[in-house]
């Protein structure tokens, strides 16, 4: 199985950029994994939030591939704790046969077409966090998760 994040727009602040190609890298050592970037789009100052949704929701659909299991990192999804998510996810790896593809979305969230495509929803937290910074923060839980699920020294509790 193959483990993917896609994120709305490219990763502007190089502190972000280096904690989370590092946490990409140490997750790496557990399971396969990855990020994909959908470009921004160009001139959204003349659309509308649901027109700017619509049009990213058809970029993130043309990166989805048959049988992926997509799970939207939404505000109305499940929230779990670190030990949890670690389950979660250690369940997928097992039933999940191609990809388990993680979704941020842009600015105004998912269009219905990408709510559609969803098999479920998580949320990182009841707050809300910039988009650059919870990508940093999800390949962390990630990272955590799968040495949770290894014994690693890295979770205490």
């Amino acid at each position: 199985m193959k483990t993917t994040l896609i994120v709305v727009g490219r990763t502007v602040e190089q502190h972000y950029i280096t904690a989370i190609n590092d946490y990409i890298e140490r997750t790496k050592h557990f399971i396969s994994f990855d990020m994909e970037v959908i470009p921004e789009l160009k001139n959204t100052k003349s659309l509308t939030p649901e027109q700017q949704k619509e049009k990213e929701g058809e970029l993130i659909a043309k990166a989805l591939q048959p049988g992926d299991v997509v799970v939207l990192l939404d505000e109305h999804g499940k929230e779990m704790r670190s030990v949890e998510f670690a389950r979660w996810m250690e369940k997928k790896l097992v039933n999940v046969n191609k990809r388990l593809v993680f979704i941020i979305g842009g600015p105004y969230g998912f269009s219905q077409k990408v709510y559609d495509a969803a098999h479920e929803k998580i949320s990182m937290s009841k707050m809300t966090f910039s988009h650059q910074m919870i990508r940093l923060i999800f390949v962390e839980q990630i990272y955590r998760a799968m040495t949770i699920l290894n014994g690693g020294p890295y979770h205490h509790e």
